[in-house]
């Protein structure tokens, strides 16, 4: 399948196509039928307008707004925002990925911002990873309040999203915020956590664990 100009080399954008046609020749399979013609179009266009309108136009389906709003991001067109931020948190992990991705490319300054409101959403627990590791990636001032505020909650006794909060710990390490000493030091007991809590707390310095 012929790819848009400058996309060929992004092994993100590649890995995502690749994952989509998967699915519509699960989907024909399952006599859901293939994946339209629509597909290759939306993939080559060079245009960010027929992207746009993709993007926008009604009864799209997902994947066709998944490669146009990741496609628009990645070029620093901040139409892609609203759509980015809704894949960031879908219950479909790689879809979060690729989102994640391209909004580090696309480099909006709200993006700070509602990465964190998806983190924080307790309601949406269970799908705070990839916003938790865009927050650290971002380096941002809303970064380190979301992953304590996060982490403090994954602390409690049979929380299930342990794996949030491993991302938690290891991001507030990496921040280097002094302010996540408390959380950090809180989680230290924590069968899962205690681990990369130990090491965060090593790298804000202070005295020997």
């Amino acid at each position: 399948m012929e790819i848009a100009e400058g996309m060929a080399g992004d092994p993100e954008f590649c890995s995502m196509i690749d994952r989509l046609r998967e699915e519509g020749d699960a989907g024909a399979e399952n006599g859901e039928g293939a994946l339209p013609a629509v597909f290759a179009e939306v993939v080559r266009t060079p245009d960010p307008e027929e992207l746009h309108r993709l993007l926008t136009a009604p009864g799209q389906p997902l994947w066709a707004r998944e490669i146009a709003a990741y496609r628009l991001g990645v070029t620093g067109d901040r139409r892609a925002f609203e759509a980015l931020v809704l894949l960031l948190n879908h219950r479909d992990p790689e879809r979060c990925v690729s989102a994640a991705h391209a909004l580090r490319r696309l480099g909006d300054p709200r993006t700070a911002r509602a990465a964190a409101a998806l983190a924080t959403n307790e309601l949406r627990a269970a799908y705070a990873l990839l916003p938790v590791r865009l927050l650290t990636d971002l380096r941002a001032p809303e970064s380190a309040p979301a992953l304590i505020t996060v982490l403090e909650r994954r602390l409690a006794a049979g929380d299930p999203h342990w794996r949030v909060g491993l991302a938690c710990a290891e991001g507030l390490g990496a921040l280097g915020d002094p302010s996540a000493r408390g959380v950090l030091e809180a989680a230290l007991p924590h069968p899962r956590l205690g681990r990369a809590a130990e090491r965060s707390l090593t790298l804000l310095g202070g005295p020997d664990l």
